[in-house]
């Protein structure tokens, strides 16, 4: 499903329940040795999608242990980026050659709980929300939006180095599979020139939200 919103320069690899038979590396080992078992299987199954995109690139099986905020530590000259919800797992790489950054994000076709939207949205943006509703066989609007800020925070945290907080952009959500992402906070640079905007696609079917960001 993923591959469907993701430019061609990007492999990437997806899973619907956990693969039992999948192993880490050591180093993985150690950074999850006091999850419980579903965070456990969630990060092995993740992990196991990333090494299969990383396999379409070319690159053999390589330890992925998380590093700053958490973040995967990819292998040189690579850019990615994982992402899970119930009952989805999935992975996205690239060749640093071809694509400057990629974030991807999944959530489950559900409201976001009350009151959040309120954390998370922009005046703007809560406006918007407000306007898509009113459509018929419609995605929660307010989850899809939480999504695509994920997305571009993914995609922009290996570039700019730093968190970014819910206000740090504002998103405005096309009803055809589309979205832009404006920077309200010094943008995050590539190839030395600054990105004030990035654009991104979305996905609505079989329960999900899945969201993409790709810098080529």
């Amino acid at each position: 499903m993923i591959e469907e919103i993701l430019p061609l320069e990007v492999a990437s690899a997806e899973a619907f329940d956990d693969d039992r038979g999948s192993h880490l590396f050591a180093e993985e080992q150690a950074a999850i040795s006091g999850a419980v078992p579903a965070r456990r299987r969630e990060f092995t199954t993740v992990r196991h999608c990333a090494r299969a995109a990383l396999g379409d690139l070319g690159i053999p099986p390589f330890p992925l242990p998380p590093g700053t905020q958490r973040a995967p530590r990819w292998p040189a000259g690579v850019v990615g980026s994982m992402t899970h919800c119930v009952g989805y797992r999935a992975a996205a790489v690239a060749r640093t050659s071809r694509v400057h950054s990629v974030g991807i994000d999944a959530e489950r076709d559900e409201p976001l709980p009350e009151g959040v939207l309120d954390l998370i949205g922009l005046p703007e943006e809560r406006a918007m929300i407000g306007r898509l509703g009113v459509q018929r066989s419609a995605p929660p609007w307010d989850r899809l939006l939480f999504s695509c800020k994920e997305a571009v925070y993914k995609a922009s945290f290996p570039l700019a180095r730093r968190m970014l907080g819910f206000d740090a952009v504002r998103v405005d959500i096309e009803t055809g599979g589309r979205f832009r992402a404006r920077f309200l906070v010094p943008p995050p640079v590539a190839a030395g020139r600054a990105v004030p905007r990035l654009t991104g696609r979305w996905m609505h079917r079989d329960g999900l939200l899945l969201t993409a960001v790709a810098l080529c």
